[in-house]
């Protein structure tokens, strides 16, 4: 469950933290405790992310549709 703080985090702001904890992972000298918190911070980051880029290709494609039918109210015409 992603919080009211993760929900007000911007794409760029959640990308880099994720990008930090992914580095963090990979580098290792973690504990299994602290392993499995960046992982799940991580996948929190990652929802957030995903809920942005949705939001933005269904903005784009309201766009392109609201476009195509404005093209084809023309050639109607």
């Amino acid at each position: 469950m992603t919080s009211k703080a993760d929900e007000a985090l911007g794409y760029e702001q959640a990308r880099d933290e994720l990008i930090e904890v992914v580095r963090r992972l990979e580098a290792g000298g973690t504990t299994l405790e602290e392993s499995l918190a960046l992982w799940e911070r991580g996948e929190e980051l990652a929802k957030v992310c995903r809920r942005w880029l949705d939001g933005a290709r269904a903005r784009l494609d309201a766009a392109l549709a609201e476009e195509d039918t404005a093209e084809d109210a023309a050639d109607e015409e």
